[in-house]
């Protein structure tokens, strides 16, 4: 038999496949990558067991969970983790401190024939290394942003390094007003997850020094970790720079070409096409207050057009027309007002080509 494991380490550097026998309100908060919820009790269970608890008892409380978790509810239940442990034999479980649930699923899966380890201290103690991994990253290595215009290529840079964090792949969301994905964001503890998970086995490898995207603080609706993000204001900053043709035809690529065919394949061909014209249209609505009436009224028409004549057959060219004057009246006068207000910590400019060499140079000096 394996035993019980406070190896948190090996967890994550290895993927190991858990599972998580807190109640489904919990889990929903924020979990860890390759984790299933098999609760010990139901989120109505657990509250009774708690209510108890506080009125009666431990004892009480254990007694209660007992009774609401047996018969054919404790079978089906027992009958979920043995196929998981046996579809999963190099994995582990646990609960939110490694206590009680996890003791009793683990003595259930014996009762059933399987010996399977738990975590020890469980989700709490798994939760507080991660927070550490990051937070002892950003004390002890290197960092350089990657910042530059809307529409240069910093995801394209952030992609082709090996060093780089991916602040809005975790995120699973651009980074701008209009960067909602087809697919909903992370909880918050599963975006801080990811991203240290990412840091651990990036150390572990080797790196020292991480290439990030300059992003502010809230990332859609999830915000960098402080101590990273407090860093991230002094940090060197390598601009990226590519000619405003170039831009708007990126930014149609990914904004509207990449996004509607996500939404397509996430909500079916009838479906799609709506739901990514409301995205767009909402995502143009959320700057109204920026942009001025007259200036949204303006764009908003042309956004329209161009919907229209792309339900209608397809093309999206009349799309660079929106996207233009977006570019030119909005983002990249607010973009050159934060270059020059982060002048000083500019350590190189480029095309697209340069920053990658300059980037992968740097990484090789200081090696």
């Amino acid at each position: 038999m394996r035993s019980d494991t406070a190896n948190y380490r090996e967890i994550f550097l290895n993927d190991l496949p858990m599972m998580d026998a807190r109640a489904p309100v919990e889990f929903a908060k924020g979990a860890f990558p390759y984790t299933v919820n098999l609760p010990l009790m139901t989120d109505i269970e657990r509250q009774k067991v708690g209510t108890c608890y506080k009125q009666h008892g431990q004892e009480a409380a254990i007694a209660l969970g007992h009774q609401l978790v047996s018969g054919d509810v404790k079978a089906a239940r027992v009958e979920a983790w043995v196929a998981f442990a046996q579809a999963n034999p190099q994995g582990y479980l646990y609960c939110f401190r490694g206590g009680l649930r996890s003791q009793i699923v683990q003595q259930w899966l014996k009762e059933a024939g399987i010996d399977y380890p738990r975590v020890k201290g469980g989700y709490k103690a798994m939760r507080t290394f991660l927070m550490e991994t990051t937070q002892d990253a950003v004390a002890q290595c290197d960092f350089v942003l990657v910042g530059g215009l809307t529409g240069t290529g910093k995801t394209e840079v952030i992609a082709a390094l090996a060093n780089s964090l991916d602040l809005e792949g975790h995120a699973n969301h651009r980074g701008s007003s209009f960067g909602k994905r087809a697919t909903p964001q992370p909880p918050q503890i599963e975006f801080e997850n990811r991203l240290a998970i990412d840091i651990l086995k990036k150390r572990a490898a080797g790196f020292d020094q991480f290439v990030l995207e300059d992003e502010g603080r809230i990332v859609g609706s999830c915000s960098v970790p402080l101590e990273l993000y407090q860093g991230m204001q002094q940090y060197p900053l390598v601009w990226l720079e590519d000619s405003f043709e170039s831009r708007v035809e990126r930014i149609r690529r990914d904004y509207v070409v990449d996004l509607c065919a996500e939404f397509i394949v996430t909500h079916g061909e009838e479906q799609g096409f709506p739901l990514f014209a409301q995205r767009l249209r909402q995502s143009l609505s959320n700057i109204v207050k920026r942009l001025g009436g007259e200036r949204y009224q303006r764009m908003a028409a042309l956004l329209d057009q161009a919907l229209d004549e792309q339900a209608r057959s397809g093309a999206v060219d009349l799309h660079r027309e929106w996207i233009s004057g977006l570019l030119s009246e909005y983002y990249d006068p607010m973009y050159a007002f934060q270059r020059d207000s982060k002048a000083e910590r500019v350590e190189f400019a480029g095309d697209q080509a340069a920053v990658l060499q300059y980037l992968r140079e740097r990484r090789s000096a200081q090696r």
